[in-house]
């Protein structure tokens, strides 16, 4: 008898299963945007509020110091509680707990002395902290596991594509932090401290009943680490990338929190301008962080053009405030609009490194524990920036603009040196010894 006639091919589910990732990583990107947006405006609000009723360089730094150093908890427990309950509601204890810390920064009372307000708003801003750096691991973490999905959807996923939704989030929530300074100024003009406060956590309200009806409540939650020391295990690749990325953050935050904006405002600058001028430079920033896969070229591996670019833009972005350092010592002519033009190729080459480090954190993880392998690295994120935070106030409060530029080149000489240690071949944990 002649063979059956073969059955014709059923529809490929892979385009659902495919469409479902994007859907996911669509949501948790407009959701990580209205959260991100916020947060840009709350440090504007708090850093010109406290400027203009005359605190010092250094307790202006100090205000943000709890917010900083919050986040290297909340992104070491925040891994593990995405891990283990799920990575939807993660992003949703985030939102709250914005929500939260912007209620009590509006509980200030201006009748308070200067202790008790500053101590009060400390501890808002490490609530925020905490927030913050919950919502980003949860957010970041969220980007492995639909790129994870998508691949095994249609069985051809890549590195290239990875590259591209790291660089697109990284990018665009960094376009949106820089309105957020801009915004933060408008609200601070039109509704006061108190009533941008508010308008701000009804944003997030909306952003989180957003997330609580469309998310998978389960999604990325796999088996966590069962002990501390399992948790810390980290393969080579993400220890030093870990390292780099405490010394990178460090080096941008010591003149971006308080340096710069403190130097161009005794230049004659305006509120208006230094604002403008920190929104513009972060929004060019995300840009580049956003176009990062096409001046950064890939590899088939993923690693192998990679990670010798992450040593090459550490170099480059090392020489920039070492120039302006000489320019600051020189006294060169128009010297504001020098190191504004020069901290405007920093944040070229700083995007472009930074977008680097983002990508090879999820090349280097785990898919199994990728949101425990993120908030490692994340909580070297936000130590750095506790460093060059408390960096900037004190070293502009001793030196000025000249020290802080000084600081950023050794910190990124640092950065270059940890970046000679990643591999050029992904080591999971389990394979390093003990």
């Amino acid at each position: 008898m002649p063979p059956a006639p073969a059955a014709p091919p059923k529809p490929a589910a892979p385009a659902a299963g495919v469409g479902h990732a994007a859907r996911n990583y669509a949501i948790v990107t407009a959701a990580y945007w209205g959260f991100t947006l916020t947060d840009g405006a709350l440090r504007m609000l708090v850093l010109l509020h406290f400027y203009r009723l005359g605190y010092s360089p250094f307790t202006l730094a100090f205000l943000f110091l709890l917010y900083e150093a919050a986040g290297v908890l909340a992104n070491l427990v925040g891994g593990w509680l995405a891990t283990h309950f799920g990575i939807a509601r993660m992003l949703a204890v985030g939102l709250v707990t914005q929500i939260v810390g912007f209620v009590l920064l509006s509980l200030l009372d201006p009748g308070w002395t200067a202790a008790m307000a500053v101590a009060w708003v400390v501890v808002a801003q490490g609530i925020c902290g905490v927030a913050k750096d919950l919502t980003k691991t949860a957010s970041k973490s969220a980007i492995k596991i639909t790129q994870a999905e998508a691949k095994a959807a249609s069985q051809a996923g890549s590195q290239g594509q990875l590259f591209k939704w790291v660089a697109w989030f990284t990018g665009s929530k960094n376009a949106m932090k820089g309105i957020g300074f801009f915004l933060g100024g408008v609200l601070l003009e039109t509704l006061g401290f108190r009533g941008a406060l508010w308008a701000m956590a009804g944003l997030l309200a909306l952003v989180l009943i957003g997330v609580a009806t469309s998310l998978p409540a389960m999604m990325g939650r796999k088996k966590a680490s069962r002990s501390v020391r399992e948790l810390f295990a980290k393969n080579p690749g993400i220890n030093a990338l870990a390292a780099a990325r405490v010394v990178l953050f460090g080096a941008r935050d010591v003149w971006f929190v308080v340096g710069v904006p403190v130097f161009l405002y005794s230049a004659g600058w305006t509120f208006t301008m230094v604002g403008t001028f920190l929104a513009a430079w972060t929004i060019g920033y995300g840009l580049v962080q956003a176009l990062a896969p096409h001046i950064v070229r890939r590899s088939a591996d993923g690693l192998s053009r990679e990670v010798p670019a992450a040593r090459l833009w550490s170099v480059l972005l090392a020489v920039i405030p070492a120039a302006l350092a000489m320019a600051v010592w020189l006294q060169v002519p128009n010297l504001e609009w020098v190191v504004v033009g020069g901290l405007g190729l920093f944040g070229f080459a700083f995007a472009v490194n930074s977008s680097v480090h983002s990508y090879l954190v999820l090349a280097y993880a785990g898919s199994e524990k990728a949101a425990e392998d993120v908030g490692f690295y994340y909580a070297a994120n936000a130590l750095g920036r506790f460093i060059g935070t408390l960096l900037s106030g004190l070293l502009y409060q001793w030196g000025g603009l000249l020290y802080a530029l000084i600081g950023s080149a050794l910190m990124l000489l640092l950065c270059w040196l940890a970046t000679l240690a990643l591999p050029l071949v992904r080591q999971d944990a389990a394979q390093v010894e003990p």
